[in-house]
């Protein structure tokens, strides 16, 4: 009987020791080396005893490369095209991250059911049944989507070698195990082995895999860094429990931009797309209100207009609070700094709350204007118009700087309704739209005499 062999790993990052130490040199973690048991035979493949025939692996110039046959599939959801840069790459790995029951299991299932292709949806975590009552309410006409309870990677090739499916979904990666590790699901040492199978059999089949990732605590894809290095595409499924939206976004994407971003609304029968996100994040109050402004940003594309809401009171208790929503607290206080040493308003001795609608965070510097404006209005107690916006970054020295897009921005606000956008003076404008005025302002002081 051959030697069994064990390593230690680091549950946090992957590292991999001789020994056990108590603290991980990588990350500098406490207490999270553990002892994996490796068996690994001379051969390890996902291919079976009647592997379809390989490729021969030769070096080609890339202008002798074919890809012509590889378009991107399309998957009738215009919000996942768009953060995947147009559809999904033959023979791709894309791996989906998310809180648990934030809907990632819901989305890659109402994906699958509407696919034109042939899918295996393959699930570690739910039984058969379990699926089908929630396909009932997504999409029960389906005839392209196949249901695979299995866990076994081993197993699950041979029932790929039988249907060759078109597009393969597996939720999710920490419940696959390969019977060349000994070491149970959902370590590192398995996972680092179950996704290096799927990859080459996407690869060599042309075939794409969608994975379904569990994070940590920490809001990390849980298993090694190492995880996210091997995929093509890793997404993040995020969004607010409290809230009906769900936000998609692309942390890597070798086939396509990573600032896209995909919107859903949560329903009863599934995830809805939002194809126009701007009416929905503006709240419709016939009454104005101080503090709230609008603020037009870009995200990936995609111009979008969001509410900005200011609350400036004294403090309570000596020392002011700043607390923020969706917005970088950091930069509040540089904001704040600027208004008490450029413009002159004694904010140090008061709380000030930042609030972005729809539970959406956005990390646009454009977003400068509208949060000056929206604590200058909730300071004074003087609201702004329904129908203005903001679209400039605000320096250290007071002076409003140009924005990237900002004719984009306009259009968008002009198409919206709105009648007034301030932007930076050092924008280079073109366009000379009919149905919104461009106000010009190139510092704080400028801002303040045009609102009040």
């Amino acid at each position: 009987m051959a030697k069994v062999k064990t390593t230690f790993f680091c549950q946090n990052c992957g590292s991999q020791f001789a020994k056990w130490q108590g603290q991980c040199t990588s990350c500098k973690e406490w207490n999270t080396i553990a002892e994996e048991v490796l068996q690994k035979p001379e051969k390890s493949s996902w291919k079976l005893e009647s592997p379809t025939v390989q490729k021969s692996a030769k070096p080609l110039k890339i202008n002798e490369i074919d890809a012509s046959h590889d378009a991107r599939l399309d998957t009738i959801d215009k919000e996942f095209n768009r953060v995947l840069g147009g559809g999904i790459v033959p023979g791709s790995l894309i791996l989906l991250g998310g809180e648990p029951g934030i809907g990632k299991s819901t989305l890659l299932l109402q994906i699958a059911l509407k696919l034109p292709y042939s899918t295996l949806y393959v699930s570690g975590e739910e039984s058969q049944k379990q699926i089908k009552m929630r396909a009932e309410r997504i999409n029960p006409n389906s005839n392209n989507c196949y249901i695979l309870t299995e866990t076994k990677t081993q197993n699950i090739f041979k029932q790929i070698s039988s249907l060759q499916p078109d597009v393969v979904v597996v939720d999710s990666i920490q419940t696959l195990h390969s019977e060349y590790i000994e070491s149970s699901a959902g370590s590192i040492s398995q996972i680092k082995e179950c996704t290096t199978e799927l990859i080459k059999f996407a690869k060599e089949t042309a075939t794409p895999v969608i994975l379904i990732g569990h994070i940590t605590k920490d809001g990390n894809i849980a298993g090694p860094k190492i995880l996210e290095h091997m995929v093509d595409t890793v997404l993040h499924f995020e969004g607010d429990r409290n809230h009906i939206f769900r936000i998609l976004r692309a942390n890597k994407n070798r086939f396509g931009s990573t600032n896209e971003l995909g919107i859903y609304e949560m329903q009863g029968s599934g995830l809805r797309e939002v194809t126009n996100p701007s009416e929905i994040l503006i709240s419709k109050n016939d009454e104005e209100l101080s503090g709230n402004t609008i603020a037009a940003t870009i995200e990936g594309l995609r111009p979008l207009l969001i509410e900005i809401q200011a609350l400036v009171s004294t403090a309570v208790y000596g020392t002011p609070q700043r607390s923020t929503t969706g917005f970088n607290a950091k930069r509040l206080n540089m904001l704040l700094a600027v208004l008490e040493k450029r413009a002159g308003f004694r904010l140090g001795a008061k709380d000030v709350f930042l609030n972005i609608t729809g539970g959406i965070s956005v990390d646009d510097p454009a977003l400068d204007l509208a949060v000056v404006a929206a604590i200058l209005s909730s300071n004074e107690d003087v609201a702004i118009p329904k129908d203005y916006c903001f679209a400039a970054e605000v320096g250290l020295s007071g002076e409003i700087r140009p924005v990237q897009r900002v004719e984009q921005r306009i259009l968008e606000a002009e198409k919206l309704g709105f009648s007034k956008i301030f932007v930076s003076k050092y924008n280079k404008i073109s366009i000379q739209p009919q149905g919104i005025k461009i106000q010009l302002v190139s510092k704080i002081e400028d801002l303040v005499f045009q609102l009040t």
